[in-house]
């Protein structure tokens, strides 16, 4: 008599499609804030920059990506 087959594990933690757009929007935020860094200067407002930029990809990538 042959053993049970094992239980399957866990799926994977983030889907392919979502681990693309995750990091293009970190590739965009990070280049949206250095570009604004080096023309205002400020450091707060290049990570906010950053940030806003980072949010604004994630809902426009998922919009154009299909499942």
């Amino acid at each position: 008599m042959s053993p049970p087959p094992a239980a399957p594990g866990p799926g994977p933690l983030l889907s392919p499609r979502a681990l693309l757009i995750l990091l293009a929007a970190v590739v965009i935020g990070a280049i949206v804030g250095v570009l604004t860094f080096f023309s205002a200067g400020s450091a707060a407002g290049a990570i906010l920059a950053g940030l806003c930029g980072s949010g604004a990809s994630i809902m426009g990538l998922h919009l154009l990506i299909g499942p």
